[in-house]
């Protein structure tokens, strides 16, 4: 019995669908490799890179989650991936993992997974070294574990020990250097408790700028948040990294501070985090601070 007839007056088994246009895998392949936190780099660093050594450039790719080794050949061959700047489509090619900068469709590959970022609330007390000649207290102590098994860790800038609060702690020295340089203007806030109740006009003359020894100092932002019993709570937010720069200021404007934390970064920002824990940044505040420094 023939098939009932459609509309179009083909019989239903011998209607053929249309044929799906055919696609080459590399065309449609979207890499799965989280980009690197590093976008841009300095290619003077990498003019004379050796290239006979290292590790084939399809391995690293696999290693780092970008695709299969095959999948990864069928990228190199459709040009999609770029060494130091150059697009490669030779296969073997071998690089350094811990120096090629690799992209993919022109988004950097994290292929070096050796960088680590840490937030520290330091507490109150704690001196801001990796080690006490005189054996007080002091960052190490919290990180001994990671040193003991090799790793380097340096902290960010420094806090005194009589001030509490956010601490970075990383290994990568051109993030650190850039977050300390004063050509970058990376904004501090900071929570003081200061003696004596302040109001309008502390707020203007921290605004204006207070002159110091060592030259004007000014603050962004300032607010007061609290006030009690002959004592004010300070919300000042700077991008000054001169020494002891909050202390100064409040006490030459007539509000000596009794307590003093910081507690954000940028837009990294301390929150709950308890006194003497440490955690990972997340990749939104890396990337925030990358931007922040032109990295």
């Amino acid at each position: 019995m023939t098939p009932p007839a459609r509309r179009d007056g083909i019989p239903e088994k011998k209607r053929k669908r249309p044929a799906r246009p055919r696609s080459d895998a590399a065309d449609v392949y979207v890499s799965k490799a989280k980009p690197a936190r590093h976008q841009h780099v300095d290619s003077a660093r990498l003019a004379n890179q050796p290239q006979g050594e290292g590790v084939r450039l399809q391995k690293v790719l696999a290693q780092a989650g970008v695709a299969s080794r095959r999948m990864a050949e069928k990228l190199i061959a459709a040009g999609r991936v770029e060494v130091n700047g150059k697009v490669v489509t030779a296969q073997g090619m071998r690089i350094d993992p811990d120096t090629a900068v690799v992209r993919v469709d022109g988004v950097r590959i994290r292929v070096n997974e050796d960088m680590v970022y840490f937030l520290l609330n330091k507490p109150w007390g704690l001196q801001c070294t990796m080690q006490d000649d005189m054996g007080r207290p002091c960052v190490g102590d919290i990180v001994s574990e990671r040193l003991s098994a090799g790793q380097r860790l340096f902290h960010v800038g420094r806090l005194d020990a009589d001030t509490e609060g956010l601490l970075l702690l990383t290994n990568d020295g051109e993030l650190a250097n850039r977050l300390m340089h004063p050509k970058y203007e990376v904004s501090k806030t900071y929570l003081a408790t200061v003696q004596g109740e302040a109001d309008r006009a502390l707020v203007r003359t921290l605004r204006n700028g207070v002159e110091l020894e060592d030259g004007l100092a000014k603050a962004d932002y300032v607010q007061i948040v609290d006030t009690w019993q002959g004592k004010s709570l300070i919300r000042i937010e700077l991008h000054e990294g001169r020494k002891h720069i909050v202390r100064r200021m409040l006490k030459e404007a007539g509000f000596p501070v009794e307590r003093l934390v910081r507690t954000k970064i940028h837009t990294v920002q301390l929150g709950e985090q308890k006194p003497g824990t440490l955690r990972a940044l997340n990749n939104s505040e890396l990337t925030s601070l990358y931007k922040a420094v032109g990295m």
